[in-house]
């Protein structure tokens, strides 16, 4: 019988610290829809990351081959993790965050947490290394701010859904070229998204009190600054290493398009204190890589 696998190996499997990135899908969605904060937002947020936490593992599982000429170091090649764990992880985590979901909003919660599974197993197994891997992983985030926003909100959230969903496609087209490098358009690209959706978030957030407005502005600067700092770094030399920056930058910077978000929404104070997780998750993104 195989030793279990370290608590340290588990958390590079599920690369435990980017997770600090989903809890601010579910709060802009319940902002956009207005839905107060409470008990079953919270279950939502869990149910999120455990099934974030079971993408990471099953795409651990499913890349295990390929992982193994081109990222040994990553926990199942390396043996730290067995194939079968990571599976078994996997699956476990999406027991979980349905559970969860079912728990905190019954079947209004499956409603969202459902799709969200599938598309997450869809990816890692089939739609990875397609054309259509870049526009499943837009689904999930999409999917993660609907989930916080409720059947009876998902009008009212699609904007924020969409805003999250454009980043997440641009970071993950450029992740594709993490090992080989990047053709240079690829990363000017990304600055190109980029900027598009630092100005959605601006043009929403006009109508909002001029506090509220200050407040989306700061973060949506934050935002455009730590994901085109790295992606111009990488358009100017697209080697891996550069590309492989961008990627996790681009992962981190969803912190403060989120907090944009919901400052945009008017729940400025909720916005600024999702901020404060940016620092943790680039301190902890240096020991636990995110990509």
């Amino acid at each position: 019988m195989s030793a279990l696998p370290r608590v340290h190996d588990l958390a590079r499997l599920v690369r435990a610290p980017a997770a600090l990135s989903v809890p601010g899908d579910v709060l802009a969605g319940a902002a956009a829809a207005r839905r107060p904060l409470g008990p079953g937002l919270l279950g939502m947020t869990a149910s999120s990351v455990c099934l974030y936490w079971a993408g990471m593992a099953l795409n651990d599982y499913a890349d295990r081959d390929l992982d193994a000429v081109e990222r040994p170091e990553r926990p199942v090649p390396s043996g730290a993790v067995s194939p079968a764990a990571a599976r078994a992880v996997g699956c476990g985590l999406t027991a979980a965050g349905l559970g969860l979901a079912a728990l905190s909003r019954g079947r209004r919660g499956l409603a969202t947490a459902l799709p969200l599974a599938g598309v997450v197993w869809a990816y890692d197994l089939v739609l990875k290394p397609t054309p259509a891997g870049a526009a499943a992983m837009a689904a999930a985030r999409a999917l993660n701010v609907l989930g916080g926003a409720g059947p009876g909100g998902l009008r009212r959230a699609l904007p924020a859904a969409a805003t999250v969903a454009l980043h997440t496609g641009m970071v993950t087209r450029l992740s594709r070229y993490e090992v080989s490098g990047a053709p240079r358009a690829v990363p000017r690209q990304s600055l190109a998204v980029g900027g598009a959706v630092g100005a959605a978030v601006l043009l929403r957030g006009r109508r909002r009190p001029a506090r509220d407005r200050v407040l989306a502005a700061g973060l949506t600067a934050v935002y455009a600054y730590g994901g085109a700092a790295a992606q111009l770094a990488a358009a100017r030399n697209p080697a891996a290493p550069q590309v492989r920056r961008a990627v996790a930058a681009g992962i981190h910077a969803l912190i403060p398009l989120q907090a944009a978000l919901t400052a945009t929404a008017g729940r400025g104070a909720a916005g600024a204190a999702l901020a404060c997780a940016l620092p943790w998750a680039r301190r902890l993104g240096r020991k636990v890589s995110p990509t």
